[in-house]
């Protein structure tokens, strides 16, 4: 089985794990890769936002905490073991949140990410940086901007690192 097909699979069967044992954490990414005799694993994690009612774009979003990624950890690994997607090679788990770094993508992303810094780019070339203020399924709300920007119009979008933040939490 090549990596993508791997990663796709090691995805279902996390994903349905994590949700059988509700710990309102939700897969993000899978990554399979070789490294030497063995494979590595990477399974990224996010807040699950589906049950956050609709009509809610504004209200923010805790980060999943160390606790919560080491519970869903054991999770994924008990899934990982259930299945014979991996063979009968080693391979190394790596269970994370995904970083600041990684670009906003889906309305999932935006949406945990309400309150935040970000560094948006348009389909038109123009960026901007702004604190986002509302996340919607199709459109955002973006400080100093007096109209909603579809995100169909957003070719980037990255979470800018704050040191301090104007409500006084830090990023």
């Amino acid at each position: 089985m090549d990596a993508r097909a791997a990663a796709a699979t090691i995805t279902q069967h996390t994903s349905e794990a994590l949700q059988h044992a509700g710990l309102g954490v939700v897969v993000d990414d899978v990554r399979v890769q070789e490294a030497g005799r063995r494979r590595l694993v990477r399974v990224l994690l996010a807040r699950d936002v589906s049950t956050i009612p609709a009509e809610d774009t504004t209200s923010p979003v805790e980060p999943l905490s160390l606790d919560e990624v080491s519970e869903a950890t054991t999770t994924v690994s008990s899934a990982l073991d259930g299945c014979a997607v991996m063979g009968e090679r080693a391979y190394t788990l790596e269970v994370s949140s995904a970083g600041t770094d990684r670009a906003l993508t889906t309305p999932a992303d935006f949406r945990r990410n309400v309150g935040r810094l970000l560094s948006v780019v348009r389909t038109d070339g123009s960026s901007t940086t702004s604190r986002l203020l509302a996340a919607g399924p199709s459109e955002l709300r973006l400080e100093g901007e007096d109209h909603l920007v579809p995100l169909s119009e957003v070719t980037r979008a990255q979470v800018q690192i704050e040191f301090t933040r104007p409500d006084g939490k830090d990023a």
